[in-house]
């Protein structure tokens, strides 16, 4: 029986920071798993996550295109942490105010506003972050507070604890912003409560028994294009199968 660990979802918006937020949650011993934006809520809920992640992305929550998520995702009573457009799409949509056209591009300095902010337990009151986004929120949406502010950007962090909502308007993930780290951890251990008891060799592990008791006694076919994905796969197929 392959073994459940406490899971973190990451919805991707279309950033290309996507898999470096996946890659900064696993080095934090928590497995995490990319999935589309437009995931269905049931296969979120049969994941059973821990927590979610919404990641950045391209487009103004203005565009006729832009990527959305229903509703109903902030009222499932998992934590959510919106980063970039994830938080400008979780303040738009709950009754915030977002200003398009005002972008702020680079290293910044957030201010922190809120004492006993979850995701900033422990960190200088002034940091570095990363930023880049085309569009701010101008009001957060109600019930949220101010936790955060840039030159840039009125509200570059806000929460609403008794939601178990988050939003961040930098990027946490990149290593540009300084306390970047400190900030997924507390939010992935303190407020969604993993234990940080994951590693790659225990994923490792469940893959090849997943892949032995599928096959059992049989043979199994492995097309290798030579790409990385398919490589990996090889590669556990082989451990789990021999020859």
């Amino acid at each position: 029986m392959q073994q459940q660990h406490q899971a973190v979802l990451i919805l991707d918006f279309g950033s290309q920071y996507t898999q470096l937020i996946a890659r900064r949650t696993r080095e934090l011993k928590v497995f995490s798993e990319v999935l589309p934006f437009d995931t269905s809520l049931d296969r979120i809920r049969a994941r059973n996550p821990i927590g979610l992640i919404l990641s950045g992305g391209p487009e103004s929550v203005y565009d006729a295109q832009a990527p959305v998520v229903d509703d109903e995702l902030f009222g499932m009573g998992i934590p959510v942490l919106g980063i970039c457009y994830g938080m400008q799409f979780m303040m738009h949509r709950l009754g915030g105010s977002v200003e398009a056209g005002h972008g702020e591009y680079g290293r910044a300095r957030a201010r922190v506003q809120a004492e006993g902010s979850a995701l900033f337990t422990g960190l200088e009151r002034d940091q570095q972050v990363w930023a880049s986004h085309g569009d701010r929120v101008l009001q957060a949406a109600p019930g949220f507070v101010q936790t955060a502010e840039s030159d840039g950007a009125p509200f570059t962090g806000v929460e609403n604890r008794e939601r178990g909502l988050y939003g961040l308007q930098f990027h946490p993930e990149v290593a540009h912003t300084e306390d970047g780290r400190q900030i997924l951890a507390n939010f992935v251990h303190g407020i969604c409560g993993c234990s940080g008891s994951w590693t790659v060799q225990a994923f490792i592990d469940d893959a090849v028994e997943a892949v032995r008791s599928r096959v059992g006694q049989g043979r199994a076919v492995c097309g290798l294009s030579g790409g990385v994905d398919s490589a990996v796969a090889a590669a556990l197929v082989h451990r789990a199968l021999g020859d």
